[in-house]
């Protein structure tokens, strides 16, 4: 029997340890405060000794600073559609309802997103400089659009489970689909056994070439249509787990059909058990192995800059109820913010016990039997699909068109906001029901649920998480507003790329000790590739002891934070999220630039 082959993703996941690492060795980072107060390098025993009065009013450090716990704020980005599918444009909050674990809740943040939402616009102060002698303030260079991704979509094709002709329709309904990416989005193409991975790109050439590689593989080598009597993964699991005496039953019946002549029922069921053992084995083996690697993906897109989408392409296949894998991707995308949407390759279908070919025979009992399994082969898209807030696409032959609607960017979406109230450190899944105030015949696609954030007895950890969730998002955070600016210094073939993040300090919650305002900053900036692909990240702690003379200067300029980057010529997305300690607030923004040959 042949084993399945589980592709090993690497997910990226950026944590404390890896920026730290970063940090020191592979970029260069300094801090520039414009305001007349003092300014340390990391804390020296000899500093720390020093009294009060004396003490350095603004420390950059590389070790972690102690964060307080943040009042989670939930985002629940929310479609309505009309009876004809077309999202619907200009609601307001208020016509929204919000349910947590079936208890009102206050939408504290609302907005309405289009695809221009989240086009990251090129910096407004770039400047070119051949070397790093030339001054800092270097008049800017003209820029252009940069077309960065804003959109992942990974075609995720379940060929363990895809039959000839299907492979062929989801094919051809692919290459169709292929016209209709825009500029900025970018495309993967995955499959179900592994054998086939297009990473994400916006090349039509490589995708074409992947999807017109896409083909039935089927784990066993068993081939179903030659056994007798026939039984599917379904009929086996419930001959071997007792759930239904009529796939026994069905069975029997159809074993006069075959080659075989038991001598007695008893030798025919026990012979029919048997194959229904290995029958139901090698079944279990497929559907974990689609599971798993369909969490790969989701795991791989997880560290993605921008909102992230699969499309499951799949005929179906039963989910036996002793499988965890299912719930855990759907955990998995819940955390992470991917929707998966499913498109049931089968298209228009009738029940297979009308099907002429078949050897099987055909009477009330297999007829609803049959019937019922084919019903229940799609539970699995469904609630998987339902479950991140995707789309179902089924029971229709325009598989093209059913590729389009589900990658597509939403012409409008609304993003709602809530902080819930007494929510309690434990790890545990919280269900979501959005809704309508007034009652239509309109639909909604939104998340179904959240989990709750775990008491750490390490703080930092958890400032971390939030951290790295606002470094895999294109949204704009403005609880610490910030201004992001990028310089180029150029030396031969290779460039130094500076982003000095602008922090306005009116928003930052001191703390009063003595005579000096206490606050801690962790500053993380990103780099990422015109692919969307993680390339470094590099990070600053910043601890504030100010004087009330040097607040009343910042406040008027900010501080400013300059990290750097070595980089060479082409096209990147720069993050930058900021957190401070004593109000737990977020800032966030991205900044595209172009670095020249």
């Amino acid at each position: 029997m042949t084993q399945p082959r589980v592709t090993p993703f690497r997910p990226f996941k950026i944590s404390a340890v890896l920026l730290a690492f970063l940090f020191h060795f592979v970029c260069l980072a300094e801090l520039v405060a414009q305001a007349p107060t003092p300014f340390a390098s990391p804390a020296t025993p000899s500093s720390q000794n020093s009294s009060a009065a004396s003490a350095p009013e603004i420390v950059a450090q590389d070790t972690s600073a102690t964060y307080k716990l943040n009042v989670n704020l939930v985002l629940v980005r929310v479609v309505v559609r009309d009876p004809q599918g077309k999202p619907v444009p200009n609601l307001k909050k208020d016509d929204f309802l919000l349910l947590d674990n079936r208890k009102p809740q206050i939408i504290s943040t609302f907005s309405v997103e289009t695809p221009a939402s989240h086009v990251v616009a090129p910096s407004a102060h770039t400047a070119v400089v051949k070397d790093d002698s030339a001054p800092a303030d270097a008049a800017p260079s003209p820029t252009t659009a940069v077309q960065l991704p804003q959109r992942f979509v990974a075609l995720y094709f379940d060929d363990v489970h895809l039959e000839g002709s299907q492979a062929i329709d989801t094919k051809a309904a692919a290459i169709k689909f292929l016209g209709s990416v825009a500029p900025n989005d970018r495309i993967a193409v995955f499959t179900s056994s592994g054998r086939l991975e297009q990473e994400f790109t916006n090349d039509r050439d490589k995708l074409l070439a992947a999807i017109q590689q896409i083909a039935p593989h089927p784990i066993s080598s068993r081939n179903p249509s030659a056994d007798c009597p026939p039984l599917t993964y379904y009929q086996a699991y419930q001959i071997v787990a007792g759930g239904d005496p009529n796939a026994m039953q069905i069975a029997l019946e159809d074993l006069p059909n075959c080659s075989v002549s038991p001598r007695s029922t008893d030798q025919a069921r026990t012979m029919i058990a048997m194959m229904a053992s290995t029958v139901e084995a090698q079944g279990q083996q497929e559907q974990r192995v689609a599971l798993r690697n369909l969490d790969s993906v989701i795991h791989r897109m997880s560290i993605l800059p921008g909102q992230r989408v699969i499309v499951m392409v799949s005929p179906g296949f039963y989910v036996d109820p002793t499988t965890r894998e299912q719930n855990d991707l759907i955990d998995s995308a819940t955390k992470a913010g991917i929707v998966v949407n499913a498109l049931d390759a089968r298209g228009l279908y009738s029940p297979g016990v009308y099907d002429a070919a078949s050897r099987e025979h055909v009477d009330s009992i297999t007829t609803e039997f049959r019937t019922n399994e084919e019903s229940i082969m799609q539970d699995v898209l469904a609630t998987v699909a339902y479950s991140t807030g995707g789309q179902f696409f089924h029971n229709r032959n325009d598989l093209d068109q059913g590729l389009v609607q589900l990658a597509a960017q939403p012409e409008v979406s609304y993003l709602l906001g809530f902080s819930p109230h007494d929510l309690k450190l434990d790890g545990k899944y919280h269900s979501l029901k959005v809704s309508l105030a007034s009652k239509t015949n309109w639909t909604l696609e939104a998340r179904r649920g959240y989990f709750a954030p775990r008491a750490s007895d390490n703080p930092d950890h958890l400032a971390y998480e939030e951290i790295d969730q606002a470094l895999t998002s294109q949204d704009e955070l403005r609880e610490l507003p910030l201004q992001c600016e990028t310089q180029i210094f150029k030396t031969g073939t290779q460039a130094r790329l500076s982003v000095v993040a602008r922090i306005d300090t009116k928003s930052l919650k001191f703390r009063r000790v003595d005579d000096r305002n206490h606050d801690s900053l962790k500053v993380v900036m990103a780099l990422f590739d015109d692919n969307g692909n993680f390339l470094s990240a590099v990070e600053r702690g910043i601890n504030l002891q100010l004087k009330d003379t040097t607040l009343a200067a910042l406040s008027k300029t900010g501080i400013r934070v300059k990290l750097n980057f070595d980089t060479q010529p082409g096209t990147y997305m720069v993050r930058v999220v900021v957190r401070d300690s004593e109000g737990a607030q977020l800032g966030a923004t991205s900044q595209g630039v172009v670095i020249p040959n």
